[in-house]
């Protein structure tokens, strides 16, 4: 099997994972303690397997198509989070839920957006190129977001003894992966190690899911009404951010596939780097971790949606300023 193939199916992965977690964990709800423990060693992983695909080395390369960079910082750091602005204002008014579809809403996606601008017609070269900007971007501006949109009183109230634990869990597969990709790149013949790690990111992060669904069931079948509103706000975020990837291309007389790789990076959310700050907050708070599973499932099969949608009707061949050229 390729890995194209098993990316191309991992909605159904991670759906299957998602049901089968909730079954366990309503049946054996006692072992909630024990999947919790388990979670942060899979997030772990996960975290640094996907890292390992981020080419840290090669920053420079972002800045080579000065439209695409553009198109793809103002649409995800300035228009994306004046959308999640405006949508966040449709949600109760309950600061738990309201942190955990901000929280998710405003960063741009590092690994599945370029798995999925494969698949879409996008060109791939210039989604790597802009990943690792991005991702050093998200982590500096979330806290300025939330600060902005949710106030100052809600984001004092995380305090750094609290949060600190989790962003390590970001941080320290960040480092680690950055100091791999060294080592890789001393050698030609290490490329391999890669292309291995490659295949990890979907196993490891169906067992997350699943371990997130069998520790929060109970926070599932509590939030079941509000879950369903927040997953329609989620289903119009990946039409609106389309749509403003299609203004932003026209603007910027970008070609069809760049056109693709910038409608994908603006739908395609950063759910799992972002996960352990949230699954590190108090007790009381584990809505929002569930509010970004939930996300995440919608965004998947919006996806399957984007491919028919984005590359035969949105940003056809033919489109586009140059032709596929690029400057």
């Amino acid at each position: 099997m390729q890995r194209l193939t098993l990316e191309r199916y991992q909605v159904w992965i991670y759906l299957a994972a998602i049901v089968l977690g909730l079954l366990i964990g309503s049946g054996f709800q006692a072992a909630g303690p024990v999947f919790e423990a388990l979670l942060w060693p899979a997030l772990t992983l996960l975290l640094f397997v996907t890292f390992v695909q981020v080419p840290w080395l090669h920053l420079r390369e972002a800045f080579l198509d000065y439209r695409f960079a553009v198109a793809v910082w103002i649409g995800n750091f300035i228009v994306v989070p004046l959308l999640a602005w405006a949508l966040v204002q449709f949600v109760p008014d309950d600061p738990v839920l309201r942190l955990g579809v901000l929280i998710v809403l405003l960063v741009p996606c590092t690994d599945w957006f370029i798995t999925f601008t494969a698949l879409g017609g996008g060109c791939v070269s210039r989604a790597i190129a802009v990943t690792p900007i991005n991702l050093a971007l998200q982590l500096l501006l979330l806290p300025v977001y939330l600060w902005l949109i949710l106030g100052e009183g809600l984001v004092a109230s995380l305090s750094l003894t609290e949060v600190w634990p989790a962003l390590s869990i970001v941080l320290l597969p960040l480092l680690a992966a950055a100091l791999l990709e060294r080592w890789i790149e001393a050698r030609p013949g290490r490329a391999a190690i890669r292309e291995r790690l490659a295949w990890w990111p979907v196993p490891i992060l169906a067992v997350v899911v699943f371990l997130i669904a069998a520790a929060q069931v109970d926070a599932v079948c509590d939030a079941l009404g509000l879950l369903l509103e927040v997953m329609t706000l989620f289903a119009a975020f990946l039409v609106l951010a389309a749509l403003i990837a299609k203004g932003l291309a026209s603007l910027l007389r970008l070609p069809a596939d760049q056109g693709r790789t910038l409608a994908f990076s603006l739908g395609t959310r950063n759910s799992f780097v972002v996960l352990p700050l949230v699954l590190g907050l108090p007790a009381g708070w584990e809505v929002a971790a569930v509010v970004i599973v939930a996300q995440s499932l919608v965004e998947l099969f919006g996806m399957l949606f984007y491919l028919w949608w984005i590359p035969r009707w949105l940003f056809r061949s033919s489109e586009g300023g140059g032709g596929g050229k690029t400057p």
